[in-house]
């Protein structure tokens, strides 16, 4: 949707776009939603010679100029927040707000910088990738889902892309400048991240930036992979913070437009009278305005919760509204069966029953 504001994503080293897979959902209610592959990494291409944090800035400035982004938030992991530390210095020109997630003013040593990379160029991506997961994931999360396609994603890596990456945050030192930064910024960081740890890196951070915010996750160094609810939460809470200064009742409005439908929010308030005016406000204002603007559960989730507990209670007239809404906005038949089946096994067969006969009636509609 033209409306939405951007947010750029930007990766770690070693991984590519798709890092970013669990948020989308989430981010896509609220932003339009750019993600890149850094020089070097997925479909990007490995230029020959050591890279420079300059040429990694660069690289993103000119893709946001090509795209003629005049506005964005930036939301960086690692290499991708010493990117957007590039940014906020060099490029801060529409940048609204900046979300700098297990990344440092300064990586490690020179030294350390070295061994790796003559490991890569010794052996490949094979030489670096066993270290590189420790560090990625904590012990209980190294065979989970995520980390399985980090390890695949960091194996196709160029390695002449990795190494000259690399280079770059080997010879990054921003720690006398950070506190230039004139943006709103949020620090996220993980409590054992062996790569970032948040003494020193993000604590760091979050001292010198005048203003800034910050949130530490339990977990290694891919903290939106390693606690991707927590982590999506953090960042939207962030990004939308804005809206707080907005009034509850305007914020409402626009949710529960959004949800039920113009026509409906339209005849509720069209209808009211001076005996349920305040309530139609009220619940605009809290229910829409509060509890539904929430960033921490998704549109889709939230549909699902009122469907089972309405429909659990036996609250008919509102489980018809709320299941003809969610046919209307792309929910999907099988999404009410097993809510409902869910609804069968614990609040009993009797209250699914008339829930399947109303979804029923109201899905012919939808595709009649």
């Amino acid at each position: 949707r033209a409306e939405l504001p951007v947010l750029v994503l930007s990766h770690s080293l070693g991984c590519d776009h798709s890092m970013w897979d669990p948020q989308m959902p989430a981010f896509l209610e609220h932003f339009r939603v750019l993600r890149y592959d850094t020089r070097g990494h997925g479909g990007s291409d490995a230029s020959a010679g050591e890279y420079s944090i300059d040429q990694l800035g660069e690289d993103a400035r000119t893709l946001i100029t090509a795209l003629k982004i005049d506005s964005f938030a930036w939301c960086g992991l690692s290499m991708g927040g010493a990117v957007g530390q590039w940014m906020a210095l060099n490029a801060a020109q529409g940048m609204k707000a900046l979300v700098l997630a297990n990344t440092s003013p300064k990586f490690g040593t020179p030294e350390m910088w070295e061994a790796r990379l003559e490991a890569v160029r010794r052996a490949g991506m094979a030489g670096v990738a066993e270290t590189a997961m420790q560090r990625f994931f904590s012990p209980a999360n190294q065979t989970s889902t995520y980390a399985e396609s980090t390890r695949g994603v960091l194996l196709g890596t160029h390695p002449q892309g990795y190494a000259g990456c690399c280079a770059a945050l080997r010879d990054l030192n921003f720690r006398n400048d950070v506190a230039r930064i004139d943006v709103p910024v949020l620090v996220i960081g993980s409590n054992r991240d062996p790569s970032t740890p948040w003494e020193g890196n993000g604590d760091f951070l979050a001292r010198e930036i005048t203003g800034a915010k910050w949130v530490v996750l339990p977990g290694a160094h891919l903290s939106n992979l390693e606690q991707p609810h927590s982590f999506k939460t953090a960042v939207l809470e962030f990004l939308l913070s804005k809206e707080e200064g907005a009034p509850s009742m305007e914020r409402g409005m626009r949710v529960r437009r959004q949800t039920l439908g113009e026509d409906h929010v339209e005849r509720s308030f069209a209808s009211a009278t001076d005996f349920n005016r305040d309530f139609q406000r009220l619940i605009t204002r809290y229910i829409w305005g509060e509890v539904w603007s929430r960033p921490g559960l998704e549109r889709r989730t939230r549909r699902l919760l009122v469907l089972a507990i309405t429909s659990a209670m036996g609250r008919w007239e509102e489980f018809r509204l709320h299941v003809r809404a969610a046919f209307s906005h792309g929910m999907e038949g099988t999404d009410v069966k097993e809510m409902l089946l869910q609804v069968a096994a614990y609040a009993g067969a009797p209250a699914a029953n008339t829930g399947f006969q109303i979804a029923r009636e109201e899905l012919e509609k939808v595709n009649n």
